[in-house]
């Protein structure tokens, strides 16, 4: 009896499983992160290698996948906030947010127009793919624990949180310019509907959603407990509701997600509750992202990298070298921070989930077959370079950093120490 592919594959997967969770205490020492592992076996599982992955994701499946990852990594990230809602608890978030990714996106769009030849509208859309950095590789980077105030990594999780949210209104712009070169004919609505509506209700339907969500939850422990085996079902709620409804009224859903697990974790609820989330989530993202890492490393094909490869070390060299890091730079000048942390804050701009889902979802918007290969496999190349370079880099560089330089803005004593 013969057996199938899909059992093989089961197989692969769940010895993958086992080594990476029984060898995690060692990886977490080693200069490698677990999505460079996952890349690396997801080209052995190619055409490449055993030829257990055989499937060519389609462009709707990878988009919803990617999707579905990042409001989970969102959510996670928004649990972390552990600092009062006030601007200057902030600030570093807010520079990297409102200055940095504008001027990612710009330059990154520059580079693509004059450099690599494509036409601003796909310029622009290649700058709103990578500008975001990920939220779903940077876990080695970004907050470990709800009481963690470190500086760098309250700034990288924050970012992370937010920049996938508010890249949207640059990929619409993208396509919207891609469709038709008179920017009279769509500015205006542009602006009014995507950049403005779309950015204002999906934090107010974030708030919404966590706060019925939490008074219910409330409510309902009072009247009749609730069962401990489904209690971590009530994040996975949030998400999709928050996500879903923002998305109904045209909102941005990534916006609510992070908006409505940042109004959670302020929320009356017993600290175990805040924890027991956080972990749930956390879970459900380590998973979907060997998943997605497999996928991508089974996409890669030798002939499109030899035919793209020069444009894409071009772009990716540019912006993981150059935007990033004097970006960063620029963006923190002023701000009360050590020199180390600013060039950190330059270094760890990891590339991942997020930027494939733009991309996924930019094919299912119509852009051009020619223009979408070029947009592909540039975006390709970019995620491999960052999770082999971040990846080889981020350990020793985070264990430095905790050891030599890290800071905290807000002291213990004045801290949100809820969760």
């Amino acid at each position: 009896m013969s057996v199938s592919v899909y059992i093989l594959d089961l197989l692969a997967i769940g010895l993958l499983l086992l080594a990476v969770t029984l060898g995690s205490g060692w990886i977490s020492r080693l200069p490698l992160s677990f999505a460079l592992i996952y890349l690396v076996v997801g080209i052995l599982l190619g055409p490449y290698g055993t030829q257990l992955v055989q499937i060519e994701p389609q462009t709707e499946f990878l988009e919803h996948l990617t999707e579905f990852v990042v409001i989970v990594s969102l959510y996670s990230c928004g649990l972390k906030m552990n600092r009062p809602l006030q601007l200057w608890a902030w600030n570093s978030t807010a520079r990297l947010i409102w200055f940095l990714m504008p001027l990612s996106i710009l330059a990154v769009a520059a580079v693509g127009h004059w450099l690599v030849g494509l036409g601003w509208g796909a310029a622009v859309l290649l700058g709103a793919i990578l500008a975001p950095t990920d939220p779903v590789l940077a876990s080695e980077v970004q907050l470990v624990n709800t009481n963690d105030q470190d500086e760098l990594r309250f700034g990288l999780t924050s970012e992370g949180g937010l920049n996938d949210a508010l890249a949207f209104p640059f990929v619409y712009f993208g396509l919207y310019w891609l469709k038709d070169s008179n920017l009279d004919n769509w500015f205006g609505q542009w602006v009014a509907i995507d950049l403005i509506w779309a950015i204002v209700a999906g934090i107010a339907v974030g708030v919404i959603v966590s706060r019925v969500i939490s008074g219910l939850d409330r409510r309902f422990r009072k009247i009749k407990g609730v069962e401990e085996s489904m209690e971590d079902f009530v994040a996975l709620s949030a998400i999709l509701l928050s996500y879903s409804v923002a998305e109904i009224i045209n909102g941005y859903g990534f916006l609510a997600v992070f908006v409505a697990g940042v109004m959670t974790r302020r929320a009356r609820l017993k600290l175990d509750q805040k924890i027991s989330q956080l972990e749930f989530t956390e879970r459900i993202e380590k998973l979907l992202e060997i998943g997605t890492i497999l996928l991508l490393g089974s996409m890669l094909r030798v002939e499109p990298i030899l035919t793209y490869g020069g444009v894409g070390l071009l772009v990716a060299g540019a912006l993981l070298f150059i935007i990033r890091p004097v970006g960063a730079w620029i963006s923190t000048f002023g701000d009360r921070i050590k020199p180390s942390t600013r060039l950190l804050y330059g270094w760890f701009g990891i590339r991942g989930v997020g930027s494939l889902y733009y991309l996924s979802y930019a094919f299912g918007e119509g852009v051009p077959t020619e223009t979408a290969e070029v947009l592909g496999w540039i975006t390709y190349i970019t995620i491999v370079i960052s999770v082999v370079l971040h990846g080889i880099s981020t350990t020793p560089l985070m264990k430095w950093y905790l050891h030599n330089v890290s800071e905290s803005r807000v002291e213990d004593s004045g801290s949100e120490t809820q969760a």
